[in-house]
C-alpha cells in the first residue's frame, strides 16, 4: 500500500535519491496487460437528483448532504506532489502489490484504512429569525480525506472542494483516532478538489508512526465490473468499508450544492459500492489497494422522486493528478492584518453558469470598471476582462476573490490570469499586478 513513516516521522526510504519536492508515495507501476476499450455508450449529463456526500451537523442532527459557504482558495500552502511511479517500499505489508496480484476486502481495508482521515468543519451560517432578523448558527460538517504527500513541515490531504469550503476551521483525525487542526491550503472549484495540510509539529509521534501515504494507482485501466474498495467517514461515525464494483465509467454529472453552486463533474467513475453522507473525499480503492479515485456523490432520487441505492460516483485519480500536485505545491498563506488589506480596484461580476454554457464565456469574475491608476489598471486589466486566477489560485466568483484578496497584503506583486475576448475568442494573458492598499483606496 503506501509508505510508513519511521519512529522519527520520516520517511523509510529517506537515503533514497529522489528530486526536490519529489512524493514520498510514488504511483504503482502502470499494468502490463493490454488496455481493453470499453464502451459505455455516449456521455450523460445526470437527470436524477444527485448528492455530494459531505454530511453537516446542526445541534447534533444531520440536516443535509451538501456543503454550504464561502470558498478557501486563499488558505493555502507549499507542498509535495503525487507521484506516478512505482514505489520503492518493499515492505511486504505496505508495499504496492504487484498488478497481477489482487487482495481480499479485508487485506485492502487494513492495509488502505492507515492512509485515510476524517474531516471535521465547523462553520457560521446565518438563517432568518422567526422573529424577524438574522441569527448565526454554528453548523458542523463531516467528510473524508486521502493522505497523498507530504512536505518538510506539513502532511497533505487530498479532498473534495465541497467538503473544506465555507469552512472556518476544520480538524482532521488519524486512524488512532488522534485529532489535529488543519488548514485548506488550496481548492479547485471547478474540478470539486481540495487539498488541506496539517503541520508535521501538531501530529504526535505515534500517530506518525501508525499512517501512511496513499498509493496511488491507475484509474485509465479501470474495466466494467472490476471490484472496488470504498473507505470514508460516512454518516460522520468514522471510517467504514463498503465494496462493490465499477458499473460504469466516462460519467457526466451536473450536482449543485445548497448554495445553489453547480459543479460539472465529467469522467467520474460510477460503483456500486455504498457510498453515504460523509464519504465525500473518501478513497476508491482497487484490489491491489490503489488509490484510483476521490468518492464525491451519489444519486439519491429518480427523476420521478423514486428512491436510488448503490449508484455512486468517484473523481478518477488520473483526472484529479494535476490539479492536486498544483494544490499541494502552493504557499501556505495566513490572513493579513486589516491594516495591510489590499485591493485590485477594479468593480466586477460574476459570469453565470448561462453564460458559460450558452455563449462560451470563461467562468470567474468579468471585470466591469477599472479604477483609473489602480492596481488593476497599472497592470494592463482591461474593462471586459474575466479574471480566472490569482496567484495560483482560481478565482470563480467575486466573494472568492474578495476571500483571496484577504490572505495578501498591499504591496504584494502577484500574477493575475484573466481572459481577454479577441476576434470571437479568450485569450488566456498573465499579467504581474502590485497589489493598492485598501485604506488608501477608501480614504481617496
Amino acid at each position: 500500500m503506501g509508505e510508513q513513516f519511521n519512529e522519527n516521522g520520516e520517511n523509510r526510504f529517506e537515503n533514497e535519491p529522489r528530486f526536490e519536492n519529489e512524493p514520498l508515495n510514488q504511483k504503482a507501476e502502470k499494468k502490463s496487460r493490454e488496455k481493453k476499450p470499453v464502451t459505455t455508450g455516449k456521455k450523460w449529463t445526470a437527470v436524477v437528483a444527485m448528492a455530494l456526500v459531505f454530511g453537516l451537523v446542526a445541534g447534533g442532527t444531520m440536516v443535509g448532504v451538501n456543503a454550504a459557504g464561502n470558498y478557501l482558495e486563499e488558505r493555502v500552502n507549499a507542498a509535495d506532489r503525487i507521484g506516478r511511479t512505482q514505489t520503492t517500499n518493499t515492505d511486504p505489508d505496505t508495499s504496492a502489490s504487484d498488478s497481477s496480484q489482487t487482495g481480499t476486502v479485508a487485506e485492502v481495508a487494513k492495509n488502505a484504512m492507515p492512509s485515510v482521515v476524517t474531516i471535521s468543519t465547523m462553520s457560521v451560517e446565518e438563517m432568518r429569525s422567526f422573529f424577524g432578523g438574522t441569527q448565526q448558527y454554528k453548523v458542523e460538517g463531516a467528510g473524508t480525506g486521502v493522505i497523498v504527500g507530504k512536505n518538510d513541515s506539513e502532511l497533505l490531504i487530498a479532498t473534495n472542494n465541497h467538503v473544506v469550503e465555507g469552512a472556518s476551521s476544520l480538524s482532521v483525525g488519524f486512524i488512532d483516532k488522534e485529532s489535529v487542526e488543519g488548514e485548506v491550503k488550496g481548492t479547485d472549484v471547478k474540478n470539486d478538489l481540495a487539498v488541506v495540510s496539517v503541520k508535521l509539529s501538531d501530529i504526535p509521534k505515534d500517530t506518525m508512526n501508525q499512517i501512511k501515504i496513499a498509493t496511488v494507482g491507475d484509474s485509465d485501466e479501470l474495466q466494467l465490473g472490476d471490484q472496488v474498495v470504498a473507505i470514508g467517514n460516512a454518516l460522520g461515525y468514522g471510517q467504514s468499508v463498503t465494496s462493490g464494483y465499477v458499473s460504469a465509467l466516462d460519467r457526466d454529472l451536473t450536482l449543485t450544492d445548497q448554495n445553489g453552486t453547480t459543479i460539472n463533474s465529467t469522467g467520474l467513475i460510477q460503483t456500486d459500492a455504498a457510498i453515504n453522507e460523509g464519504n465525500s473525499g473518501g478513497a476508491l480503492l482497487n484490489m491491489n489497494g490503489e488509490l484510483i479515485g476521490i468518492n464525491e456523490a451519489k444519486t439519491a432520487s429518480s427523476s420521478t422522486g423514486t428512491a436510488v441505492d448503490n449508484i455512486g460516483f468517484a473523481i478518477p485519480i488520473d483526472k484529479a493528478e494535476t490539479s492536486l500536485k498544483q494544490l499541494m505545491n502552493l504557499t501556505t498563506r495566513e490572513k493579513v492584518d486589516e491594516s495591510q488589506a489590499s485591493y485590485l480596484g477594479i468593480e466586477g461580476q460574476d459570469v453565470s453558469e448561462e453564460a458559460t454554457e450558452l455563449y462560451g464565456i470563461p467562468s470567474g469574475v468579468v471585470v466591469a470598471e477599472v479604477v483609473e491608476n489602480g492596481p488593476a489598471d497599472e497592470a494592463g486589466v482591461k474593462k471586459g476582462d474575466i479574471l480566472t486566477e490569482l496567484d495560483g489560485r482560481s478565482i470563480s466568483n467575486m466573494e472568492q476573490l474578495h476571500e483571496v484578496l484577504e490572505y495578501y497584503a498591499a504591496g504584494e506583486k502577484v500574477d493575475l490570469v484573466v481572459q481577454r475576448a479577441d476576434n470571437g475568442a479568450y485569450q488566456e494573458q498573465t499579467l504581474s499586478i502590485t497589489l493598492g492598499s485598501a485604506a488608501d483606496a477608501q480614504n481617496e
